[in-house]
């Protein structure tokens, strides 16, 4: 694991720079209209990185795309979403989780894109001075599965999970391209972005990469910010595959003894995306919206939880698009 997380690494702290030159190669610039295709790199026998162009960025993204061993011709798709630093900082599936022997018998493509550091994945009403132009929703929604459906053959059938920062948005993404995605996961997410302690939580997400939390939604109640609720909206995950869900925060304890609380850190915040996740769970109830909600009775806002989540997940997404 540490060979490959080496190599991803690498892979991934020059994937802006060889983006652009296989875009020039391409001969795509800003002149072009679509998303396409650009280039791609192979990292092992399964894994390579698809360059795509987003038209609303103006800029080539690199997406971590795990295919299925032989003929993936036809398999579904599933866009695992990586967290704060959006994969680019090694922070990511590839790097911190053994995901790629969980899908090695499973008929699935696996897409994480390297980009939307601190942008909880949203559409920003203006330019970041850090972050620079984010049309995350654009790209998930639009330009992505439109540029990948014909490059990897897939079935049309496409799923879509977040953790920690990248949970919430999956939602409201699933929620907001309705035809785009048949099932949904959030893994310690907090979906709950309009209330006191969610508003809290994203701005202190995306400040703490720099960038100005003011120039996404704009000001705390702005309506925008309840527009992007997924708990103020759950009838737009009506006939979806649902799966959310988030740890306790307590640590495993020994046997005889009482598990007691780490110290603030992970522990803290796993116990806020706990919080934000009932919330979804009461929204979705209330509105009569089947899905599954699962809170595990140890672990913290960490990696080990996070894979823990995706692999009990799969029940629920992976018979939803037919993996």
């Amino acid at each position: 694991m540490d060979i490959r997380g080496g190599i991803s690494r690498g892979l991934t702290a020059c994937v802006g720079a060889v983006a652009v030159v296989v875009a020039l190669c391409q001969g795509v610039g800003p002149a072009a209209s679509a998303p396409v295709v650009t280039g791609s790199k192979q990292v092992t026998d399964r894994l390579s990185i698809i360059y795509v162009y987003s038209p609303s960025m103006n800029r080539v993204i690199g997406n971590q795309v795990l295919r299925p061993a032989g003929n993936s011709a036809g398999a579904p798709t599933f866009y695992l979403l990586n967290g704060k630093g959006g994969g680019t900082d090694g922070d990511s599936w590839v790097n911190y989780t053994n995901y790629e022997s969980f899908f090695a018998g499973k008929r699935v493509n696996v897409v994480s894109p390297l980009g939307g550091r601190y942008s909880w994945y949203a559409d920003w009403r203006g330019p970041d001075l850090v972050t620079g132009i984010n049309k995350w929703q654009t790209y998930l929604t639009r330009e992505l599965p439109t540029a990948l459906a014909p490059e990897l053959k897939s079935s049309g059938a496409n799923a879509i999970a977040g953790l920690s920062m990248s949970g919430g948005p999956a939602l409201d993404l699933a929620g907001q391209a309705p035809d785009v995605y048949r099932a949904v996961a959030s893994y310690s997410g907090c979906p709950a972005i309009s209330s006191p302690l969610g508003t809290a939580a994203v701005s202190a997400t995306v400040a703490s990469g720099g960038a100005n939390p003011l120039a996404m939604y704009g000001p705390p109640g702005d309506p925008a910010w309840a527009w992007h609720d997924a708990t103020l909206h759950p009838h737009r995950l009506r006939g979806k595959a649902i799966y959310i869900s988030a740890a306790t925060g307590l640590p495993r304890a020994a046997p005889g003894s009482a598990a007691v609380p780490l110290f603030f850190g992970p522990a803290q915040v796993e116990v806020i995306t706990r919080q934000c996740t009932d919330q979804m769970a009461g929204g979705l109830r209330s509105a009569g919206i089947g899905h599954t909600y699962k809170v595990f009775p140890t672990g913290a806002h960490t990696w080990g939880s996070f894979e823990q989540q995706m692999r009990d997940s799969w029940r629920v997404i992976g018979p939803a698009i037919g993996a």
